[in-house]
């Protein structure tokens, strides 16, 4: 079976790209357990470079993955520019890589557009974590953090988010997706949306 890398960006010390009160790091560690859950559930293996709110440098990411034999590293980031200034998701492969990682890139950045993001596109760069990395390798950048709108998105459609990702690379490994019950509304959520009453955002 599949066994993937995931790779929360920052941690600890280095709380990456903050915005009134709100730090990357928090939202790709949350976030991105999230989708690992999510992957387990269809028989994957995913190990993970930290799992709380831990400093683990550039260094120590790279040696975690070289350390086992991965199908797919997948760096989780949230993206900054100058505040209220820019917004949309992107999502990164290294200069020169590899077939498989640019076809995953390509599933996980059309599923997030497909939730409202604007499309900024699949880029390459010379990230350490996408160059010393020896499987085929990733790096998203779900929105940015100093946009509002972004930050709407982002808790709005976490679910959806998680699901979309989820079902990206689910797919790049030849996995049909099945959706978890857990994440689905009750019916007396599905009923509160249909009359207008609040509380609803998460699932929808």
């Amino acid at each position: 079976m599949a066994r993937l890398c995931f790779d929360y960006g920052h941690g600890g010390q280095d709380s990456g790209a903050c915005y009134k009160g709100r730090k990357e790091s928090n939202d790709v560690l949350s976030l991105g357990k999230s989708v690992a859950a999510e992957v387990r559930q269809h028989g994957i293996t995913v190990d993970e470079t930290r799992t709380s709110d831990t400093t683990v440098s550039l260094g120590e990411r790279s040696n975690f993955e070289n350390r086992n034999t991965y199908d797919y590293f997948i760096s989780f980031h949230r993206n900054a520019f100058k505040p209220e200034k820019a917004r949309g998701a992107e999502t990164y492969t290294y200069l020169s890589a590899r077939i498989k990682a640019k076809a995953l890139a390509g599933k996980i950045q059309a599923g997030l557009v497909s939730i409202g993001f604007v499309n900024r596109g699949v880029k390459t760069a010379n990230y350490h974590v996408l160059r010393e990395t020896r499987c085929p390798a990733v790096l998203i950048e779900m929105g940015f953090i100093d946009s509002t709108n972004d930050n709407n998105l982002f808790d709005v459609k976490r679910n959806e988010i998680i699901r979309e990702i989820a079902k990206a690379i689910l797919s790049q490994l030849g996995i049909g997706y099945k959706e978890n019950k857990s994440n689905e509304a009750t019916p007396q959520q599905k009923q509160q949306a249909a009359s207008g009453q609040t509380g609803m955002s998460t699932f929808f």
